[in-house]
């Protein structure tokens, strides 16, 4: 079924829409639902050796843990930019939550690329700060680290 460009602009949004409904209530496996079967998630700001997600199961087994280090609790600033291709939508976005082994605050910006097909996410850019989420989940030597054994 060939959709108009409306409906395809529509059907990115209420993915991304979807995606962030999952992040607010925990539900990581419904997070990763929202990704096509052969999905892909990538990270290309992370630390060398941070892998590529490909496929469905692969993002869902990546965030299956997610909630236990983090609790988010509010989108507290969202944009998004819609782009010439009517699947792909650039969403800059802020989270506020608790990195629960720290107890530290965590408010962390993302910028993601979002490329969305008749089954789902098809790719998702996943622009983030390690530098920012590795200080609020107490990780930020781990982190440090993970770069200087790239050298």
């Amino acid at each position: 079924m060939n959709l108009s460009t409306e409906d395809r602009r529509r059907r990115a949004h209420e993915a991304v829409d979807r995606l962030q409904e999952r992040v607010l209530a925990h539900d990581m496996n419904g997070f990763a639902d929202v990704f096509a079967p052969g999905g892909v998630m990538e990270f290309p700001f992370a630390p060398p050796g941070w892998p590529t997600l490909r496929g469905r199961e692969a993002v869902r087994e990546y965030v299956r843990d997610y909630t236990d280090h983090v609790d988010i609790r509010a989108i507290s600033a969202q944009t998004r930019h819609e782009t010439a291709d009517p699947d792909v939508l650039i969403v800059e976005w802020e989270v506020d939550g608790t990195a629960l082994r720290t107890g530290r605050p965590y408010r962390i910006r993302y910028v993601n690329v979002v490329r969305v097909g008749a089954e789902g996410i098809e790719s998702l850019r996943d622009y983030w700060s390690p530098l920012a989420a590795g200080h609020a989940l107490g990780r930020l030597d781990e982190l440090v680290a993970m770069q200087e054994g790239a050298r």
